[in-house]
């Protein structure tokens, strides 16, 4: 089971705790949450970067030059 620490900030007393079955569910489903949105930024930066590679390629097989297409 998880833990955490908790800090008396009057006192500095510490102590470890498990988690609650509740926040033991909640910490789990956040961070399959932030993995999901992780992994979606992921592959909309990938299809970008093709999708800029590929409307290039598509420039420069209509004759422009490298410095045309970047100035666009």
């Amino acid at each position: 089971m998880t833990q955490k620490l908790i800090v008396n900030c009057t006192t500095g007393e510490r102590s470890v705790v498990d988690y609650t079955d509740e926040e033991e569910a909640a910490a789990t489903a956040a961070a399959e949450a932030q993995l999901a949105a992780d992994t979606a930024a992921k592959a909309a930066e990938e299809k970008r970067v093709a999708d800029k590679a590929s409307g290039d390629a598509k420039l420069k097989a209509l004759g422009l030059t490298d410095d045309e297409i970047a100035a666009r």
